[in-house]
């Protein structure tokens, strides 16, 4: 087939959305020249003769190259695609692909020789999509010519010259030319073992406007199926989030729960603080007094234990909650990518239709709306995207005071640490005390006694009453 030439394509200085770029290391190239430098080697000379028969420096001519791109007779170049079997039974990533390589190379190699007048500066062979196909960029020209320069730049001479002859509308130059190279691929398809399958189901040629808009609407239409997508993304991503809200919203009452609970333990520390004091005033035994000292380390223990069980299970639901975001945000800034790439690159644009007056109504009452309709929906989604995004960004708020209430919690753990050492120091020092002590205090001894099983039961009470208030 014929295309519209893009040796930058040919060559992937840019690469397009249908291009595997870890293939692209397959990819053959032939030649590939300069075309400005093509054009002085083939027409250089030519020029100067024709510069030196004129007497008049007007009709002189500075640039070929210039005259040709700006005029509209004849091309620069021009492209041919040649392509063996489509992506079902010659994929480029299976075996067969392989077989179509080898049969293009083989192709090529012999393209120059039997096209003279068509001077190929650039060739190349893509194996990086899905189908191997050979794009060849060509100069045609011809010698001798009695118009203008002598050699010059003429399609239809070229293939002229090289016996093709136009005849009906459908018997042009370049479609007797094309069938006679598809006659060579065929033979070297059979010498591979490869039979050229002709489906007969040769559709009319479209008009540039009608190929537009035929590929126009394939592209709508996946268009469609990809908002389709992204809103069901988008709803998920919102139900996902109003999850972690709901989360979020357990999580803080729980660690409300456990301050309160935090704040009953310092008031019983308190408690047992002046216990301790009163007791040493009332010269209690030592045996006795280290009893009631490790009854209230063990009772003290218990507690850090349950403060610490607590920071624990608040430091995995901060993890998991953490974690839920990230992917959360993830999905979010994939959505936003994909409903950005819908509205900003310009394949999806519809071109405008030209010169015809059919194409005019067509862009005006048909494409524009559409692509105006479909602006809008992409618009409302990014206004659901930011939506998104400012309820990520509170629950990110909750997750960080969360992390405050943790630190919190960690420095009340080491200050029940520090008390716990304050009281094995006592103890130690009551134990020095043991050996000073005499009978004279027994009267003494049994008072405090009493005072300190009141203290006891006091405590019990207090105890059940906060157990049944931290574990219901």
């Amino acid at each position: 087939m014929m295309g519209k030439g893009s040796v930058k394509h040919n060559t992937r200085a840019f690469t397009a959305k249908n291009v595997d770029k870890e293939r692209s290391r397959d990819n053959v190239e032939f030649c590939h020249s300069d075309i400005k430098e093509v054009y002085q080697q083939l027409f250089g000379e030519a020029l100067e003769r024709y510069n030196a028969k004129q007497k008049r420096n007007d009709r002189k001519i500075e640039n070929y190259y210039e005259k040709i791109r700006q005029g509209k007779q004849e091309k620069l170049f021009h492209e041919v695609i040649f392509q063996i079997g489509n992506k079902n039974d010659m994929n480029a990533k299976d075996w067969q692909g392989q077989v179509a390589k080898d049969i293009l190379v083989e192709f090529m190699e012999d393209f120059q020789k039997r096209n003279q007048n068509l001077h190929v500066f650039s060739a190349h062979l893509h194996m990086d999509e899905e189908t191997p196909h050979l794009h060849i960029d060509f100069i045609p020209f011809i010698r001798n010519s009695k118009r203008g320069l002598d050699t010059r730049v003429s399609l239809k001479g070229a293939l002229a010259e090289q016996g093709f002859s136009g005849g009906t509308r459908g018997a042009t130059e370049w479609n007797q030319w094309i069938e006679a190279e598809k006659q060579e691929l065929s033979k070297v398809m059979e010498r591979h073992g490869i039979r050229w399958k002709k489906l007969g189901m040769h559709r009319k040629h479209l008009s540039v406007l009608d190929y537009e808009k035929q590929e126009r609407a394939k592209e709508v239409a996946e268009l469609d199926k990809q908002i389709e997508k992204s809103e069901t993304a988008l709803h998920s991503v919102k139900n996902l989030v109003d999850n972690r809200l709901e989360r979020a919203e357990n999580l803080a009452q729980i660690n409300e729960n456990l301050k309160k609970a935090n704040d009953r333990l310092y008031t019983d520390n308190s408690k047992l603080e002046n216990a301790y004091t009163e007791a040493e005033q009332c010269h209690l035994s030592l045996s006795e007094k280290n009893r009631i000292l490790q009854m209230e380390n063990e009772n003290l223990q218990d507690e850090n234990g349950k403060l610490k069980f607590g920071n624990s299970e608040l430091e995995k639901q901060r993890e998991n909650l953490r974690e839920e975001l990230c992917l959360m945000i993830g999905v979010q800034a994939r959505v936003e990518l994909d409903i950005r790439s819908f509205n900003r690159e310009k394949q999806w644009q519809l071109p405008d239709p030209g010169t015809f007056t059919s194409a005019k109504f067509y862009c005006e009452n048909t494409a524009k709306p559409l692509v105006d309709k479909l602006k809008e929906l992409v618009r409302n989604l990014i206004i659901r995207c930011t939506s998104l995004t400012e309820q990520v960004r509170n629950l990110t708020d909750k997750v960080k005071q969360q992390a405050l209430d943790i630190d919190w919690y960690k420095g009340k753990l080491l200050e029940q640490a520090n008390t716990a050492k304050k009281f094995q120091e006592q103890a130690a020092y009551l134990e020095r005390v043991k050996l000073y002590a005499g009978t004279d205090k027994v009267q003494e001894m049994v008072e405090a006694i009493k005072a300190i099983e009141r203290l006891e039961s006091e405590q019990k009470r207090i105890q059940r009453s906060y157990d049944s208030r931290y574990y219901r």
